[in-house]
């Protein structure tokens, strides 16, 4: 099946950040559930395996941010009750509210780039820019769960000769302040291995070469001036302001402009493309199982 993760590295970071940026620019509620709606279909179609518990963290987060804002920002005209002598708006929530729906779907969008785009991947697109760049990143995201496993074996070691001990706060503060010290340690020498390794490999002594997976094919082509053309249809609306959505003092009528419309329906486009590509290829794959 050919997927949104079988197309060039360089055309999947554009879409990703197409879909997150054009998002972030005016708080327009429509653009706002739009962007959710396309970020959660994709990243549920791409991790079938997640648990449900998977979501928590995002629904905690989004809970947490749309409670703030009214609690914390007393300012609207249309007063809800009052807590404390603290006002709480209509217009404060409907914010924290959009504010929390924007924060979630950036986050998915890019949930859903970090499971596509493994390190081999960065190197290709940032080695065009930055060959140290992308060595530093790639190594970096390589580290951390490097990191994660060998933190949970000292840990393990430590249980198990007595050392660590979580019978209250005091102890499991102390024991992981043991284990993140050893860990400190163990880095700093991994750190150094891999310098003495790289040079002895002869790393910076000669013209830096490279070799990749990809190549732009014609598919990749058709996508990328597919994502110009609708980021290009929503430009006009994003650089006069006519997504521009007024939550205070009084929450104003959503932008319908002509720009506005068209860059509601070319954003929809352009969130929805690659679930709709997911989902053609796999009736096509059960399609094509089903003549076997």
């Amino acid at each position: 099946m050919k997927t949104i993760a079988d197309f060039n590295p360089i055309v999947q970071t554009l879409y990703f950040l197409s879909a997150a940026l054009c998002s972030m620019l005016g708080m327009n509620p429509v653009m706002i559930v739009i962007s959710l709606v396309g970020a959660l279909l994709l990243y549920i179609l791409r991790a079938e395996d997640e648990k449900p518990t998977g979501h928590l963290f995002t629904l905690l987060l989004f809970a947490v941010t749309a409670l703030i804002n009214p609690l914390f920002y007393h300012n609207g005209a249309t007063v809800l009750l009052v807590i404390n002598n603290n006002p709480i708006t209509l217009e404060a929530t409907l914010y924290g509210i959009t504010a929390g729906a924007m924060i979630i779907a950036v986050l998915y969008h890019f949930r859903s780039f970090s499971k596509i785009m493994t390190s081999d991947r960065l190197m290709y697109v940032f080695g065009k820019l930055s060959g140290k760049f992308a060595l530093t990143l790639s190594m970096t995201l390589r580290y951390i769960p490097l990191f994660i496993t060998q933190m949970e074996r000292v840990r393990a070691a430590q249980r198990t000769t007595g050392q660590y001990k979580d019978g209250s706060i005091a102890d499991t503060v102390k024991s992981d302040l043991r284990v993140f010290s050893v860990m400190i340690t163990w880095a700093l020498e991994n750190g150094i291995v891999t310098a003495d390794s790289m040079e002895a490999r002869g790393y910076g002594t000669g013209k830096r070469t490279s070799f990749a997976l990809w190549r732009m094919r014609r598919r990749d082509v058709i996508f990328l001036l597919l994502i110009l053309l609708l980021v290009g249809l929503q430009l006009p609306a994003l650089l006069s302001g006519a997504l521009t959505f007024t939550f205070y003092p009084n929450i104003r009528s959503l932008p319908t402009s002509p720009a506005a419309i068209l860059a509601y329906i070319s954003y929809g486009a352009l969130v929805l493309t690659p679930s709709a590509i997911e989902c053609i290829e796999r009736a096509k794959w059960k399609y094509f199982v089903s003549k076997i």
